[in-house]
Formats: C-alpha cells, structure tokens, sequence
C-alpha cells in the first residue's frame, strides 16, 4: 500500500504529468501568487459564462434554417443564422447579375490562390509578378466580360466580397512602392523633392480616408475636361492607394532611420551607386525592420475599404447591411454583423500570423 500510494503522488506518471513543460508554464504565467492566483480566477468564471452563454445563444438556441417568423420566435433567445442562406449570395456579390455570379466567386477563389502562393517563399523569384499578371488579367475577365460569350457587367453592379478584395489588394500592391519612393525622398537631399514628399504626407495624413473619398466621388470630377469621366471604382482605388501610401511612408522611414549609419558607409566603401546600395543593403534592411507596423497598416487598409459606401459602392461589409434592410429581416443586422466581422477576423488575423512567421525568418540571425 505504502509503494502503491508513493507511486499514486510522486511516481513517474504523475510527476512528469506536473513537471511537465506545459504545467510549468501555466504555474508561472497563472499561480505564481495568490494575486495572480486569483485574478486568473476571476477571468476563467468570467470566460466560461461568456462561453456558456454564447453556446447557447450562438449554436444551441440559434435558427439555422426557416423563414423570418422563426428567428422572430427565437429573438432574445437565439441568433439568427437563417438569414445567411436567405441573403448570402447578395451579402458575397452584391448587385451583380444572379446568373452570373459564378464569375465573382471564381474571382474570389483565383485572388485566394494567388494569396497562398505568394506566401510561400519557395515562389518568390522572378516568376511571382507573372504569375499576378496573369491572374489579375483572368480576374478582370471574369469581372467585365464582354467578350468569349461573358455579358459585360459595368464596375457599377460589383460588390460584395470581390470588391472588398480588389479594393485592399490593389490598395497594399500600390500603396507599397509608392510609400518606398515617398520615403526615400523625404529623406533627400534635394530641397525640391524633399518639400514636396513632406507636403504630400502630412497633407495626407492630416485629413481622415472618408474627406479623400468624398473629394474623389464629387469634387475630382468637376477639374476633369468636359466629356471625359473616370469611373467611381478607380476613383476610390486612388484614394486609397494615396491614403494608404502616405502611412506606408512613415513605417518605411522610421526603418530607414533605425538603420546604422555604418550600412550607408559600409555601401559608399563597396562603390555602390545610391540606387544600387539602396536596392542591395539598405531597403532589405530597413522593410525587415518595420515587419510589424507595416503590416498593422496594411489590416487597416484592409478594413477601411468598408468606408467605399460614402460615395455608393457595396464592399462585404455594407452589402450586408443593405441585406438586412429587407422588412422580413430586419431588426437582424447584429446577427449578420457578427457574421461578416468572421470573415474580416479571417483575412485580418492570417495576415498577422503570416507576418509573425517571416519576420521570425527573417531576423533568425538576430536571436542567435
């Protein structure tokens, strides 16, 4: 009994359950104290009633499927999942024609594609920007069509998820080399380019993404010559791209000035030419050095592309609050809001976990 009762507290089973690594860890971030003890408390009630209640809000007490007058039964009590397969398809595309809206979701499926293969660093070389011509060739295709039997569908009637998509991809691809060159000439010599890169980033970064696109619905138009007209979707194209490149800027020269005044020298001593050792030694440098904050811009940029409805278009985001102002769902919008917020949680923590794993690759010579 005495073996058997040492083998039950301190045997090898036991003691390696509690010495492991994992229950060390929890000791020390959770119960190192009687006030972290109790704190740590404190949030576990606090989560697992959250938990709790949203299990039975979110999935047990929820309606799935049925008409308006079910999630009417079941408001206070439950969400109201059925308005997803009511309205998924204008929520996802918007005003784009019904039979056609195999094109967006093709779409959508070929920028996920390129997505994943841009995030593999085995696919980054010289082929990488045909490969996004290429797509963003096919994309434009399926979009307007007009041509090998596709109807043409005007920019007008695009929305929804897709647009949400063009928006904030063309939005970071453009944005990116314009903050690089902004940069790179608010740090130079030249008086002339230095002012005017100044001027263009405070300017910008001193009104708010919505007082831009408003300009470019209403006030970019009347200097345009007579007869001649941009369309609505690249006009807030270019006020996010302007926007988003004037932040860009800021995080691209913070890197540069945290970079040592040595890889400058060290760049002069090889003979390198200014465009040379800044294409070589100082930008590689300096962007790995502002993996963080930039990539906190580019999910802002991403999420800002909902404030396209100041001048009429339907990004993911109020495609869904126009669906939820049919009178048989409305008073749903919470529900669906949740919904959408999923999607936008998504994209948003993907691109923050990706940038986690190259920053890490990157500085690895750095935590040696």
């Amino acid at each position: 009994m005495a073996n058997g009762h040492s083998t039950a507290i301190g045997g090898p089973s036991s003691g390696g359950l509690m010495d492991s690594k994992a229950a060390q860890w929890v000791r020390a971030n959770f119960f190192s104290s009687w006030w972290n003890t109790a704190l740590s408390l404190v949030l576990l009630y606090i989560v697992g009633k959250t938990l709790i209640w949203f299990l039975g809000w979110g999935v047990f007490n929820a309606v799935w499927y049925g008409p308006a007058a079910d999630c009417r039964a079941a408001k206070g009590i439950g969400a109201c999942w059925a308005v997803f397969p009511e309205k998924w398809r204008f929520i996802l595309f918007a005003t784009y024609p019904y039979d056609e809206q195999w094109r967006p979701a093709l779409s959508c499926v070929i920028f996920f594609a390129l997505y994943v293969y841009s995030a593999l660093r085995v696919n980054w070389n010289g082929r990488l920007p045909l490969v996004w011509i290429v797509g963003l060739l096919a994309i434009a295709f399926l979009m307007w069509g007009g041509t090998f039997g596709l109807s043409f569908v005007p920019q007008e009637r695009w929305g929804g998820l897709v647009l949400t998509l063009i928006l904030s991809t063309f939005g970071i691809a453009l944005a990116f080399p314009l903050a690089i060159l902004l940069a790179l000439g608010r740090r130079s010599h030249m008086p002339a380019i230095k002012t005017l890169c100044v001027v263009y980033i405070e300017l910008i970064r001193g009104v708010p993404l919505i007082s831009l696109l408003f300009m470019a619905s209403v006030m970019f138009p009347l200097f345009l010559p007579e007869g001649i007209t941009i369309d609505k979707l690249l006009r807030a194209q270019i006020a996010i791209i302007g926007f988003a490149g004037a932040y860009l800027a800021e995080v691209v020269r913070g890197g540069l000035q945290a970079l040592p005044k040595g890889q400058y020298e060290a760049a002069d001593a090889l003979g390198l030419s200014y465009w040379q050792a800044t294409r070589m030694i100082i930008l590689p440098q300096a962007l790995r050095m502002v993996i963080p904050p930039m990539v906190n811009t580019f999910i802002g940029l991403f999420k800002d592309t909902s404030l396209v409805l100041i001048i009429g278009l339907l990004d993911i985001l109020n495609a869904a609050k126009t669906a939820v102002s049919d009178p048989a769902w409305r008073g749903f919008g919470p529900d669906v809001y949740f919904g959408v917020s999923l999607i936008y949680f998504v994209f948003c923590f993907a691109m923050s976990k990706y940038s986690q794993q190259v920053e890490h690759e990157l500085n690895r010579d750095r935590h040696r």
